[in-house]
Parts: C-alpha cells; sequence; structure tokens
C-alpha cells in the first residue's frame, strides 16, 4: 500500500460498474493473458465470495473476459466481451462458487490453454481500486501485484539458478528491485519472481531462458506501462526522494506539509513524481489530472440531458428529474447542494450504464468527488487548476486510508467505499477555499465519524440501489463537513483516529454487509422481490 499512487486512488479512469469487481478482475485477467506464451484459446474462471455472489451483477464476468482479451479497463468493449471473445475464437466457461470461503473476497481461480496447447492456472484477488495481486500460479503460492515489471520463471530447484537468472538481468542492465523463491518441494519444480525497475525485453528473455534447469520465463508488464509515461533509468536518488515525500498517516502528512512549507497537494504532487521516478517512469501528472477533469465532466453532465438506463434496470433518468425539479426556484436545497446531488446522481447513472468514469476511489464512489469539485466549480467560480489542486489534495487523502484501512466494499462496508469519497472530496473543498491542511483532515475526520458504520447492501448486487442516492448524500455532507471545519470548530477525534476506528468497524461487519447482497437493504421484502422477477 506505501507504494499506491495517484492512478490508484484518483483512478483508474474504467468502464463501471465496479472497480474491484470490474477493473480489479480485468487487471487479474490480463496478468493472466501477459503470463501466456501464447495468444488463449480457452479459459476457465471459478469466482470465490463476493465476486461469487455478485459477479454477474457488477460486470465481472465481462471484465475477466476483457482482460483475456486485452482490452482497456477504460475502453468501452468491455460491455461486449463475450460476443468479441465469439469473434477471436475464445472458449469461455464460468463457475460460481458460493459455498467455499476464500481468505479474500474478491477471488478468482483461473484455467487457461493457450494456442499452443499450454495450460496455466492461478489465482487472483482484487483488493480494492482496481488493484489486483496474483496469489498462485500453477499451485505455487506467490505474490505478484503489477506494480513493477515482474519476471516469472518456472524452474528446477537446483544449485545456481537463481545466480544465473540474476546475472543475466544484470548483463542486459536491468536492476532488480525484489525476488522471491517459491517452491513445491526441494530439487523439485520452483518459481522464482523477481520485480525489477526497467522493462523487460524478449532478447532478456531468450539470455534467462539459455539454461538447462529453467522450463519457462513470462514477463508481466506493469500497468502503468500500457497508458502513459515514457520508460526512464530510475535515478540512484529515486527511493531517497520518495522516502522525503511518503508520509504513513494524517499526521505524517501534515508534519511533512510543516517541514517543507508546503501544501498537501504539492505534498502529493512530489510524492507522485518520485513514486513514478522509482518505477522507472515519466511522472505525466497534470495531462493524466485533466483526463480525469474530463471523464468526470462527461459522467456527471451527460445523462443530465441524455438520461441512460443502467445495465441492471433499477436507474436511469434521476438525475435529470433532480435537475428539472430544482431548476424552478421551490427546491428544498440551495443551487450548490442541488448541482452536486444531480451530478452524483449522473455518475452513478453512467457508471450503472458501463459507462466511462473515474473510480474516486471507487467506481461505487464515483460520484462523491467529481459532484463536489464540478459544482463548486459551477456556483463558487473555481478554475481547473484549482480543481486539480483539489484532486492531488483528495488523492493525499484517499491513499492515507487505503495505506491504513480499506476503501473496498467488500472489505470494510459501505463506509470504505463512498464515506472514504466524501472525506477527500470534504478534504478537497477546503484546501480550494484556502483552508490550512490541518483544516482539510479535520473536514475528512468529520465525514468518516458521519458516516460510520454505514453497510454495503447492493441490491441485486448491482452498483445502482442503494449506491446512487448515497453518493448524491455523502456530497452534501461533504459540503457540510468542509463548512464545519472551515470555521475553525474543533475535533476530538483526529483524522487519524478515525480511519482507524473506520477499519476496526468494518472488519467488524458481517460478510452479509459488505458487498455480498444479502443483507441490509439487499434483504428488503422489496428487493427480494425484484431479485426474484429477474431470476
Amino acid at each position: 500500500m506505501n507504494r499506491y499512487g495517484l492512478r490508484d486512488i484518483i483512478g483508474p479512469v474504467m468502464v463501471g460498474p465496479s472497480s474491484s469487481h470490474t477493473a480489479g478482475a480485468l487487471a487479474i485477467a490480463a496478468m493472466a493473458r501477459r503470463l501466456c506464451a501464447a495468444p488463449p484459446a480457452a479459459v476457465a474462471f471459478t469466482l470465490y465470495g463476493s465476486f461469487a455472489h455478485t459477479g454477474r451483477g457488477h460486470g465481472t464476468d465481462k471484465a475477466l473476459v476483457a482482460g483475456m482479451l486485452g482490452i482497456a479497463a477504460d475502453d468501452l468493449a468491455v460491455r461486449d466481451s463475450f460476443a468479441l471473445a465469439e469473434q477471436a475464437g475464445l472458449d469461455v466457461a464460468f463457475a460460481f462458487d458460493t459455498d467455499t470461503e476464500p481468505e479474500h473476497p474478491n477471488t478468482v481461480d483461473i484455467a487457461v490453454t493457450d494456442r499452443d496447447g499450454e495450460r496455466l492456472t492461478l489465482r487472483g484477488v482484487s483488493i480494492g481500486g482496481g488493484a489486483a495481486v496474483l496469489t498462485r500460479i500453477n499451485g505455487v503460492e506467490v505474490n505478484v501485484t503489477g506494480e513493477h515489471t515482474s519476471v516469472v520463471v518456472h524452474q528446477r530447484d537446483v544449485r545456481g539458478v537463481l545466480a544465473h537468472i540474476s546475472s543475466c538481468l544484470a548483463r542486459c542492465g536491468v536492476n532488480i528491485a525484489t525476488a522471491h523463491l517459491y517452491r513445491t518441494a526441494k530439487h523439485d519444480d520452483a518459481y522464482t519472481v523477481m520485480e525489477t525497475d526497467d522493462l523487460v525485453d524478449e532478447i532478456t528473455r531468450e539470455v534467462i531462458l539459455d539454461h538447462p534447469a529453467v522450463y519457462d520465463v513470462r514477463v508481466i508488464a506493469p500497468s502503468f506501462a500500457d497508458h502513459d509515461g515514457d520508460p526512464v533509468c530510475v535515478p540512484k536518488d529515486a527511493d531517497e526522494a520518495f522516502e522525503r515525500w511518503d508520509y504513513p498517516d494524517g499526521a505524517g502528512l501534515l508534519a511533512t506539509c510543516e517541514a517543507e512549507g508546503c501544501t498537501i497537494a504539492e505534498v502529493f504532487y512530489r510524492r507522485e513524481q518520485a513514486l513514478r521516478a522509482t518505477q522507472g517512469v515519466t511522472a505525466e501528472v497534470h495531462p493524466y489530472l485533466r483526463r480525469v477533469l474530463s471523464v468526470m465532466r462527461d459522467a456527471a453532465t451527460g445523462p443530465l440531458t441524455h438520461p441512460v438506463p443502467s445495465t441492471g434496470g433499477l436507474i436511469g433518468g434521476e438525475a435529470q428529474l433532480m435537475t428539472r425539479a430544482c431548476a424552478d426556484g421551490a427546491a428544498l436545497l440551495d443551487p450548490l447542494a442541488a448541482t452536486a446531488a444531480s451530478y452524483a446522481l449522473a455518475v452513478l447513472e453512467t457508471n450503472a450504464a458501463m459507462g466511462r468514469i473515474v473510480a474516486t476511489p471507487t467506481a461505487g464512489s464515483a460520484g462523491v468527488l467529481p459532484a463536489v469539485l464540478l459544482s463548486l466549480q459551477d456556483h463558487r467560480g473555481f478554475t481547473d487548476e484549482q480543481l486539480m489542486d483539489g484532486l492531488l489534495t483528495a488523492g493525499a487523502v484517499g491513499y492515507v486510508i487505503a495505506r491504513n484501512a480499506s476503501v473496498s466494499g467488500a472489505e470494510g462496508g459501505c463506509q470504505a467505499e463512498v464515506g472514504s469519497a466524501a472525506a477527500m472530496a470534504a478534504a478537497a473543498a477546503v484546501a480550494m477555499a484556502g483552508g490550512t491542511p490541518a483544516q482539510c483532515l479535520a473536514a475528512g475526520a468529520n465525514v468518516l465519524m458521519s458516516l460510520l458504520g454505514l453497510v454495503c447492501d447492493p441490491v441485486g448486487g448491482l452498483v445502482e440501489v442503494p449506491c446512487q442516492k448515497r453518493n448524491a448524500t455523502a456530497a452534501s455532507i461533504a459540503l457540510v463537513s468542509a463548512q464545519i471545519a472551515l470555521a475553525g470548530v474543533e475535533n476530538l477525534i483526529s483524522f487519524d483516529e478515525a480511519v482507524t476506528v473506520m477499519d476496526e468497524v468494518g472488519r467488524g461487519l458481517p460478510f452479509e454487509l459488505r458487498e455480498s447482497a444479502l443483507g441490509g437493504i439487499a434483504a428488503a421484502p422489496s428487493a427480494c422481490a425484484w431479485c426474484n422477477a429477474c431470476c
């Protein structure tokens, strides 16, 4: 988690409806595809836990197939992945195991046969916010995150193989970041997984293969290498620079702001530059932020004039209704709050229709931050540059939550998703209004305490009801929490304490109240009747 960056918190840019169940699932399958020596010919998926209970409603099945086809998470073609798989001759099978209890609620097993007849099995886990980890390859326990270039070597466990791999990488100018050996038994099959600071080309792969005890070498390129940033040499002082700007918690963030004389946005900007340098990639921060704002704006404004029905059939048109109701001067809400609510409803409509959104920090909470930022721009005149500072502030706060708690509904309930998003939005609003770093975190703490214990209970496993309305109400809570902090109202509970309590409460929630669609609103009679009607 300490290597989470801007794109992990303000992102990914993706097709809805769920960052953990859609984008994260796609990331797992994409890594599986990269491990294949030839294009996949047949693949079988077995889903467990929350994946199994809500996989169809969240588009997990479509995302897994899209990942095997090499489709990017922000490509609208994700919606048509089954038809595209049929056209490509990829045979697909699914099993939904709702009885087995996995270690992580978002778990999938993949068995793939490529066109050369080679078979590969692996297990992947979606850990929230679109991030994923491979935990098993061909029955061997591993830990592959995809954050760095990963070199996966299948070998016989004999003396000298590790030295051979290391020397090959050194001769080819590749620096090793981490190295782990996983083996089934002494002198039996083993896997060496090395994460490198540099990209690994085909020539390097062939050099490693030139050893009698090496069976195979697969390379998984980091996810960011597919989208933006040019590969560069890792500076010698990259890790030192990262340590200077990194921070473990809210107190550390405030200490860094004071020591460096910087705002929260400036600290997170410098941290992102340093982080990308350690990954051997140029830090294209502002172009990415401009793209984020563009996607957010499209998602928040499109449904106001052109309503989009959701794939699940539960929502569509609410944002337009809200806008019309608040346009006649008789609305209960003031214009700022009314606009924020309309924008939040609209983003969730876009998301539920498998449109393009920005997970902030997840797809299920993607409406809160753009609602607050864009409504403040409309009614308070903030510029795009100020909104980008707001995004950086939100990212800095979201990173603290992700590192010390969770932003996944399957792990911590809706408080971890919508609660985190509203805390991020509140901090961003304070920063844009000229508040201090301490006031930004105070606003975030106000939100977390207000939404503590909020359960994740999507009807039918869809990111539609009650998710859409929660995003709208959370936008208002973010604005109120920001104003309280700006007024100088003191907090008894610190931001870090609020994060810790949220984590404890989230982990104490029963499985039925953590994105399983088995409890809360999802178990209300009307919800159950609707689900039965759709079976």
